[in-house]
């Protein structure tokens, strides 16, 4: 078995003392795992690294065996993002949430494609973490859980949309919500819009969000947790959006 394909590096982890197992997401084969001989070498080390763009050839004697990688480095996109922390932590978080939530061995060239643009707009600081919102956004439609705000899920409405229901991720409005507003979540005009000069309340959003992936995605999929790197990503937009008020 053989095929070749581009794809994003998502982890890569000591193997043997010269090889390397590295997780890829590529365009036309999904989610991939396999070996690279000399993955611990001198001259692979600086491109084996999350983020970086991969020419690759995959081969196996069986389609379900691990299979062997060989590898050619098309972008490296580490190099921008270590001293910068929206970026470092956004990139972690990106290829967390793809480890933990993208199915193996399935295409998804759409998400990829969306993935590709996220990632080579990791240094425009100002614009990344709106742009991180709508790819997870994406990726939760892409899962089958996206959100459906188009009309109010109870009377058909497209009129005075102002809340979210935690169970469907339906729209509810303001007419029907009555005593139940305060367990709905806010239909936040970053939801809804999600654009550069929308930027108010984007944690609070990302938490939103982040709950259809925890209790919707994650419990079908038997995970027991969110990644780690998407809270500190959610931590660092907290911390450098207080700072930037605050000056």
């Amino acid at each position: 078995m053989e095929w070749s394909d581009e794809g994003i590096l998502l982890e890569a982890r000591k193997y043997s003392e010269s090889s390397s197992i590295i997780e890829v997401f590529t365009s036309n084969f999904g989610r991939y795992k396999g070996i690279v001989k000399g993955g611990q070498s001198r001259k692979m080390v600086p491109f084996l690294q999350p983020g970086s763009q991969l020419k690759l050839v995959w081969r196996a004697r069986l389609q379900e065996h691990l299979g062997i990688f060989k590898v050619e480095p098309l972008r490296v996109r580490s190099a921008f993002v270590l001293n910068e922390r929206i970026a470092l932590s956004g990139l972690n978080a990106v290829t967390g949430m793809l480890c933990s939530f993208l199915p193996e061995r399935e295409a998804y060239s759409s998400l990829f494609g969306a993935t590709e643009v996220l990632l080579d707009m990791l240094d425009k600081r100002e614009i990344w973490p709106i742009s991180y919102l709508k790819w997870e956004m994406g990726f939760l439609d892409v899962l089958g859980y996206g959100l459906d705000l188009s009309k109010c899920t109870v009377t058909g409405s497209k009129d005075n949309l102002k809340y979210i229901s935690p169970k469907t991720g339906k729209a509810v409005s303001s007419h029907v919500a009555g005593e139940w507003a305060r367990r709905l979540f806010p239909l936040l005009p970053i939801i809804r819009d999600p654009q550069p000069d929308n930027d108010h309340d984007i944690v609070k959003a990302l938490e939103i969000v982040g709950h259809f992936f925890e209790k919707h995605a994650a419990q079908d999929l038997g995970l027991k947790q969110m990644p780690a790197s998407r809270e500190r990503l959610i931590e660092t937009i907290r911390i450098t959006t207080k700072n930037e008020n605050s000056t």
